[in-house]
């Protein structure tokens, strides 16, 4: 058997290098290729791409500010802000629905005429209400619930009406809340004390509750910490600023009354409804402002 040349051997080798180099290089083309994401998929994506950002400009689109010539036409006096003056100083009590001489205008039947009734246009103010004189920054809570500056709401009838029953008393230049009421004059702490006993106002069953004929709202000044939010409520009647130095206080209060209008409360905002010698009529008029608080508290 003859032996093979080392020539056919040279050539062999130099043909497996020439195979094995083109298919490195076809390969290496290849990964390139497919490295920088050009293919089919992204070939057909960017003719669409092409295709949808050839789009028709309309000839008429305009950019401009549509309203900057509405800024121009307006008329600068009726642009500045409407100053209002101060009223005369015998305005510093006024509340324009609750005013005192229009309400004895009324009648008195369901408790009429201690209901809202505000003025007709042509009597109506144009003016603010002036504050007191010398009315300073009320005191922060807690110690406005018991201490309100005299100047704020300078009006001593309840320190004397309702001196036995601890409302409120004056001493210098503060009043002082004793925390008494009609139902409670050795304190409203005792007297919730009391309540609690029957009631669960401790473990947070009652959360919100509505205090009628609230006077200085000392029971609801009290709740708070108790983790209670009362919105105590009384009339615009004899005992001047009862409800004056419940706000002057911190404690949420309005002028109202139980009577032909419904209070402005939806049915269970409130989780109780307290009456301590209030003097609400409930047998009257059919029960109604019984059954109107039942709907506030219980429905």
């Amino acid at each position: 058997m003859a032996k093979p040349s080392s020539a056919d051997g040279r050539t062999r080798s130099t043909v497996q290098i020439f195979i094995v180099v083109g298919l490195c290089c076809f390969f290496y083309i290849l990964g390139a290729w497919q490295r920088s994401g050009f293919g089919k998929g992204d070939s057909i994506a960017l003719q669409i791409t092409k295709s949808s950002t050839e789009c028709e400009i309309v000839p008429n689109l305009s950019f401009d500010s549509h309203h900057s010539g509405e800024v121009s036409k307006l008329d600068e006096a009726g642009s500045k802000p409407k100053v209002f003056q101060p009223c005369k100083a015998k305005y510093t009590d006024y509340t324009p629905c609750q005013d005192q001489r229009r309400a004895m205008t009324f009648p008195r039947e369901n408790m009429i005429y201690r209901e809202r009734h505000c003025p007709r246009e042509e009597e109506k103010l144009h003016c603010l209400i002036p504050a007191p004189k010398g009315y300073v920054t009320p005191f922060p809570w807690p110690k406005s619930r018991d201490y309100v500056p005299y100047a704020n709401a300078p009006y001593k009838s309840l320190t004397v009406e309702k001196a036995i029953q601890n409302w409120i008393q004056y001493e210098g230049n503060v009043f002082r809340f004793p925390g008494g009421g009609t139902q409670f004059p050795q304190g409203a702490d005792k007297y919730i004390d009391q309540l609690a006993s029957v009631i669960p106002i401790a473990n947070g069953t009652v959360r919100t509750a509505l205090d009628t004929g609230c006077g200085v709202a000392s029971w609801g000044a009290y709740l708070w910490s108790r983790n209670v939010i009362a919105m105590s409520f009384a009339p615009r009647d004899s005992h001047e600023a009862q409800v004056q130095f419940a706000l002057e206080r911190g404690v949420p209060a309005v002028i109202g009354v139980l009577g032909t209008i419904k209070l402005p409360y939806p049915s269970r905002a409130f989780d109780m409804a307290h009456c301590s010698r209030c003097l609400i009529p409930w047998g009257a008029n059919g029960e109604n402002f019984t059954m109107n608080t039942i709907k506030l508290s219980m429905n």
